[in-house]
């Protein structure tokens, strides 16, 4: 466990280095909550209680939704395209001959980088919309506990949708056409644009089913005290189901790619 709590810290220090990285994040992820926050205002104004939210909810929506993308990896995990290039490369065989779990090894560096998104880029733009904005805060201090928790396991099962994708490359050698599926289906399901509860029918049924719901509609609606009591065991019971299934098959994926390279290394 040393080891892979060190590789979490040599992490969040690496991703800490990118200073201009992260204030241009900053002031990406805050002009684009400005705009999404007008668009969602004209919206509300016209339709009142859209998916159950008030306009105070709904601006609040949307700041969550600009602090958690490089948190949750709404449009990117942050690691797969390096590991993606070490298999390409073939360098991954020396990895899976370390005597470290690859999967625990790029999990630990990932929940480093998380943590530091967290702290420099998920607070600045919340706090900023918050100034600007008179959107919806919690009424009661257990629910920051409960928020955090959420994203906590939105990360993770974040990790394993984008283990899962870069596993890919192993068969597929240019993993660049999933990344782009991965990358639509975070967008599009997790509620970046709107909110799952505004879709209509079926479409909304199967969004609020899908793991991506995990990484922002979740912590969001936990954050806006949607979920409580068994609710809210209920939300986390759904996102650590998505995490166990989604880590299995990267454990599985990692399994088979090990033996075709011990296969083709022999």
């Amino acid at each position: 466990m040393r080891l892979y709590a060190t590789v979490a810290a040599g992490g969040f220090r690496r991703h800490a280095t990118y200073r201009m990285a992260t204030a241009a994040g900053v002031f990406t992820n805050t002009v684009f909550g400005l705009v999404l926050s007008y668009t969602y205002i004209a919206l509300w104004n016209e339709r009142p209680q859209l998916g159950g939210y008030d306009m105070a909810d709904a601006l609040a929506y949307v700041w969550i939704g600009q602090g958690l993308i490089a948190v949750c990896g709404l449009m990117g995990g942050g690691f797969e395209e390096e590991l993606i290039e070490r298999i390409r490369t073939g360098d991954i065989a020396v990895d899976l001959y370390r005597p470290a779990d690859l999967q625990a090894w790029w999990f630990s560096a990932n929940a480093g980088r998380s943590a530091y998104q967290f702290l420099a880029r998920g607070v600045v733009p919340m706090v900023v919309g918050a100034l600007v904005f008179d959107f919806r805060l919690p009424t009661r201090p257990a629910t920051w506990l409960a928020f955090v928790v959420a994203v906590a396991l939105g990360t993770v099962v974040s990790f394993a949708i984008w283990y899962l994708v870069a596993m890919s490359a192993f068969w597929l050698m240019d993993g660049q056409g999933v990344v782009q599926v991965a990358w639509l289906g975070g967008l599009f399901f997790s509620g970046m644009l709107l909110p799952l509860n505004v879709f209509p029918g079926a479409l909304g049924e199967v969004a609020r089913v899908l793991p991506w719901a995990s990484m922002l509609q979740i912590p969001a609606d936990v954050y806006l005290e949607k979920h409580q009591g068994w609710g809210l065991a209920g939300a986390y019971a759904f996102q650590l189901a998505w995490a166990t299934v989604l880590l299995t098959a990267g454990r599985l994926a990692q399994s088979l790619a090990t033996r075709k390279v011990v296969v083709q290394g022999g």
